[in-house]
């Protein structure tokens, strides 16, 4: 693995720690967190893959995008894209006044975020 591919990597799983850490507080506000690091991880995961390709990407927070980028490469994790829009579309929505994630969606971000971070680090042979 290249030292990019290893940092972005690392850059993911500090999400996926902020992520654990935040799903044991109790606290409701905790939910607009988990939302957005949950999106954070799996897109960080998606560039890693990318990188490790030695594909190049644009500098951008959209999953779907990302995955037809990865489409060549990854064709069975097409079938993430409903729950990836949907990582998407939970993580940026919360971050404005007017809008809270709810524990629903909390636990839907971190399904569809562990499921990312399991493909991606299968394919970049790490252990999962």
């Amino acid at each position: 693995m290249t030292p990019p591919t290893a940092e972005w990597v690392s850059k993911a799983e500090g999400d996926f720690d902020a992520v654990s850490i935040l799903r044991r507080s109790r606290k409701p506000s905790r939910f607009d967190a988990i939302c957005f690091h949950c999106q954070q991880c799996a897109e960080k995961y998606m560039k890693a893959r990318l990188n490790h390709a030695r594909l190049s990407f644009p500098k951008t927070h959209n999953l779907e995008e990302l995955l037809d980028l990865l489409k060549p490469l990854e064709p069975l994790w097409l079938v993430m894209r409903p729950a990836l829009k949907q990582l998407s579309y939970s993580a940026v929505i919360v971050r404005y006044p007017g809008r809270f994630a709810t524990r629903q969606n909390a636990s839907d971000a971190f399904r569809t975020c562990r499921q990312m971070r399991l493909l991606a680090r299968v394919s970049l042979g790490l252990k999962a």
